[in-house]
């Protein structure tokens, strides 16, 4: 080959590295400005969301093309835990994968196979014709991608998975899992509930049995102080904001500030004299 390139080092290279937990935010609008902005705020990592965010495989392609330019790791979280799927995203070049729902060892095993190729996996083999291996520029993709340059982090959301939790970080392949408290509380019959004394010990039980099998365990904070808690007690990845969720608060300081406050001051509408 008259031409090769690396790939950067995948999310669970930069976690056995970190001497601290990595603090990232979500990319759920689409936006490939505010993929930019969030890649060169100087966070850690970037989790572009192709769960509940309407982006097709182009829009996550493009966003993972711009963000290559900054030092933030992208994580891409995949609708399902489908082999199909998982295989269309490893090719348009997502290095780390958040497979949701997974509730069980079988689960986890489903989804180390469908980031694997053959013998140890079911990926389809099209590393010539994508990002993924740089269109045959990285040298050994094929024998390297499943050992050194794929990333592979389940999520833990339900009660199941925390029945499970142990037998899904153990499972050969999953690199960490990440705890979802907005779905684990619903499934736990909390909706709305993160705080629920019920839902924390379903949270306390994943991050022990991560810490058991000496795997990263990350969760999602947008509390500030509950992120700040999270960390200061060795959470080893967090996410504390959505780029969609910022933009919301804002807006909404922004209309209180110069709409709802000034009216009232006023006087139940009266324009205020100078």
């Amino acid at each position: 080959m008259s031409f090769s390139l690396e790939l950067p080092p995948t999310f669970a290279q930069r976690l056995a590295d970190a001497d601290r937990g990595l603090a990232g935010m979500w990319l759920c609008s689409g936006s490939t400005v505010n993929a930019e902005i969030a890649a060169g705020s100087g966070l850690d990592w970037v989790l572009i969301d192709g769960e509940h965010a309407p982006l097709s495989l182009e829009s996550i392609q493009t966003q993972l093309q711009i963000l290559a330019a900054y030092p933030a790791t992208p994580v891409v979280r995949v609708p399902v835990n489908n082999e199909v799927i998982i295989k269309q995203y490893l090719d348009l070049g997502a290095q780390n994968l958040l497979v949701p729902m997974v509730n069980s060892g079988e689960d986890a095993a489903a989804a180390v196979r469908a980031v694997r190729y053959p013998p140890a996996g079911v990926r389809g083999v099209g590393a010539a014709l994508s990002r993924g291996g740089r269109w045959n520029r990285v040298d050994s993709y094929l024998k390297r991608a499943n050992d050194e340059l794929v990333s592979l982090f389940v999520q833990i959301e339900s009660a199941d998975a925390v029945d499970n939790v142990e037998a899904i970080v153990n499972t050969d392949g999953v690199d960490g899992i990440f705890i979802g408290p907005s779905d684990l509380a619903a499934s736990m019959g909390f909706i709305g509930q993160q705080t629920h004394p019920d839902v924390l010990a379903g949270v306390r039980s994943a991050i022990a049995a991560a810490r058991a099998a000496g795997k990263p365990v990350g969760i999602n904070a947008f509390d500030q102080q509950v992120a700040l808690g999270y960390l200061d007690d060795g959470m080893d990845f967090i996410l504390v904001a959505a780029d969609v969720s910022l933009l919301a608060r804002a807006s909404e300081k922004l209309a209180d500030t110069f709409i709802h406050k000034r009216v009232g001051s006023a006087g139940q509408g009266e324009r205020a004299s100078y």
